[in-house]
């Protein structure tokens, strides 16, 4: 092998053509070196101009040197795995830059750290307040310039085009001011720029509108001002967020949000934008004033658009979004639930809930929409005549249905079950529960037929779903007059089989109060911290700590208690059976009063409809167990 070739001079000096500047470079060679590059790029352009002189590509194209012509030909012949930097040079002291890669490696890096860059930051000066008054003054001078020339040429586009994109750049140009909410809504305030900015919501161009509401969504977002900023400018951050609201709902920002949102059409990207951007823009409202969700209902039009769109076959994240700002309208709001029923609400919901008979979500934002559309309706089921409304619907066939397929709307059906049947006002939903075959299919759910047992020492809490069938037991028992067909079926239930559904009843029950227990010790314990410390027990200490044992197996213990005492009440039979299983234990029927005396001590006596309170009903069942 011939060593002298491997290591063979390259074609061409690698410095022989380019220039290279003198240390301490003269006036005059600078000037020649000057005159030498304009007559290069003269060449250039005539190289680069086409037979008939004219340009290719004038302005754009890029000349082709010697100096480019050798480095192709050196990196071509010479870098090693035509590492695009392995000719760049070194500094001082010899260290090389070159990275060792192949341009098309230093592309593929490149499109990687683009593609997770964050847009760059803005330049801190502006978020100053010199800054920030510079960017609202440019802002309003757009928005006077454009409503000018649109005066004065309404008919001639081309006439304010140029001013609509200032605008729009004008417009883009406040989203930093996100950053800095304690110097920049003051500033929005005191110069006006909120009244121009709501507005531009009635702009003749659509564009611009969906700008707008960015900014919106962007400035009324609770965690303005940056997940890293200290408590002291957390707390500057929300007064200057509650100035802003006040100062947008001085102006009828809600109503002329909503007029916007029939004006989008979301076939569109932008607009489906938009769209997405009024809805977020309402959620941070509601975040910071929850009130003002039923001036939204009362004084606009939201409600029908909010049904209307989730509706919608196709499911896209602003259907998903509609049925979450549902959600919050009805979430402790009597008088917008009251609305939503005389909107065909209840009805819409169970016609949007029909499609999940048959078939799970596609997805998990999709089983997002389902929980959310769910849970409007279990919100609007607390009002009476929802409640008739839903029997009306044939809800309660729907929920049976949904009970009988193993799919994720199960657990959602026996939820609003529970809240359909609950009180006195339920007993309609009741009767219409047992007409469709409900229990039929209830109690197999209730004794777990069909799903992994779990281990009989477990003291986990009881499902949701054992939960809101207690609920749904404990309202047929409440509600069912006696002596009739429904409520001796229902009895019939708990008898068959050697009583194993009773036996299922006093499973949960140990399981309860062996959580309970756990509770009643924790609470012991800040008792008697509250004691050592010299603290006198509180009325609210006392009713943080029942709150607990509800938490802590009290809320189960009673719901099974409840009905332990209507069928031991009812049934001969099923109570010798109790009384049997309690005996084993050590315990009685008094057990079951004494949890029946608590759950009647803190009950609401307030209860709607034309059948005597929960109050009542507890106290005729502790007074027939004591007789027993």
């Amino acid at each position: 092998m011939d060593i002298d070739k491997l290591f063979k001079a390259p074609k061409y000096p690698v410095g022989g053509i380019k220039r290279k500047m003198p240390d301490n470079p003269t006036p005059e060679m600078l000037k020649r070196m000057r005159m030498d590059n304009e007559d290069e790029n003269a060449a250039v352009v005539n190289v680069s101009n086409g037979s008939n002189g004219t340009p290719r590509d004038k302005g754009k194209a890029r000349a082709v040197t010697i100096e480019d012509a050798v480095d192709e030909d050196m990196q071509e012949s010479f870098a090693p795995g035509g590492d695009a930097d392995y000719f760049a040079e070194e500094d001082d002291e010899g260290r090389f830059f070159g990275g060792g890669l192949t341009s098309e490696q230093k592309e593929i890096l490149n499109i990687f750290d683009n593609a997770s860059g964050d847009a760059q930051p803005p330049n801190m000066d502006e978020l100053s307040i010199t800054g920030i008054r510079k960017t609202l003054l440019k802002f309003e001078r757009a928005v006077n310039k454009n409503q000018d020339q649109r005066s004065k040429y309404p008919d001639d586009p081309t006439k304010f085009i140029e001013s609509e994109a200032d605008l729009d750049g004008a417009i883009k140009s406040l989203l930093p001011l996100a950053q800095v909410p304690t110097l920049a809504y003051p500033e929005l305030i005191r110069s006006n720029t909120v009244v121009l900015l709501v507005g531009l919501l009635s702009h003749e161009n659509a564009d611009i509108v969906i700008d707008v509401v960015e900014v919106f969504h962007e400035l009324t977002d609770e965690d303005v001002g940056g997940e890293d900023a200290e408590e002291e400018d957390e707390e500057g951050s929300g007064e200057a967020l509650k100035s802003l609201i006040e100062a947008l709902l001085e102006n009828s920002i809600l109503e002329l949000l909503v007029e916007n949102l029939k004006r989008l059409n979301e076939e569109e990207e932008a607009d489906r934008q938009g769209v997405f951007h009024i809805l977020g823009t309402f959620e941070n409202v509601l975040s910071f004033n929850p009130s003002l969700a039923t001036d939204l209902v009362s004084k606009t039009s939201l409600l029908p658009w909010l049904l209307d769109r989730i509706q919608a076959k196709k499911f896209d994240e602003n259907r998903g979004y509609a049925a979450e700002i549902l959600s919050i309208l009805l979430q402790d709001n009597p008088p917008n639930r009251e609305v939503l029923g005389q909107k065909d609400g209840i009805e819409v919901f169970l016609k949007v809930l029909s499609q999940y008979r048959k078939r799970d979500p596609s997805d998990g934002d999709e089983a997002e929409f389902m929980e959310n559309v769910f849970d409007s309706l279990c919100s609007a089921l607390s009002i009476p005549s929802n409640k008739q409304l839903f029997i009306q619907a044939e809800g309660p066939d729907l929920m049976v249905l949904m009970m009988k397929e193993k799919l994720q709307a199960r657990s959602r059906a026996i939820k609003t079950l529970d809240f359909a049947m609950s009180g006195p006002a339920g007993t309609a939903s009741c009767e219409a529960f047992i007409e469709a075959l409900g229990l039929k299919t209830l109690f197999p759910i209730f004794m777990g037929k069909g799903t992994k047992k779990k281990s009989s020492t477990s003291v986990l809490p009881a499902s949701e779903d054992t939960t809101h069938i207690l609920g749904i037991i404990s309202s047929l028992f409440s509600n069912i007059a006696s002596d009739t067909p429904e409520r001796i079926r229902l009895l019939a239930k708990f008898v068959e089989n050697s009583y194993e559904k009773v036996d299922r009843l006093l499973e949960i029950r140990d399981n309860a109060k062996t959580r309970l227990r756990a509770a009643d010790k924790s609470i012991e314990e800040q008792k008697k911290a509250l004691v050592d410390e010299g603290e006198e027990v509180s009325p609210d200490d006392e009713t943080s700590w029942y709150l607990q044992r509800l938490d802590g197996g009290l809320y189960t213990l009673q719901s099974v208690d409840y009905i332990l005492a209507w069928v031991a009440m009812e049934d001969d039979g099923i109570r010798t059976h109790l009384l049997q299983m309690l005996g084993r234990k050590n315990q009685s029927l008094r057990d079951i009063v004494a949890t029946l005396q608590i759950y009647q001590e803190n009950v609401d006596e307030e209860e709607s409809g034309d059948g005597p309170s929960q109050k009542i009903i507890l106290q005729s069942l502790i007074e027939a167990l004591d007789e027993k």
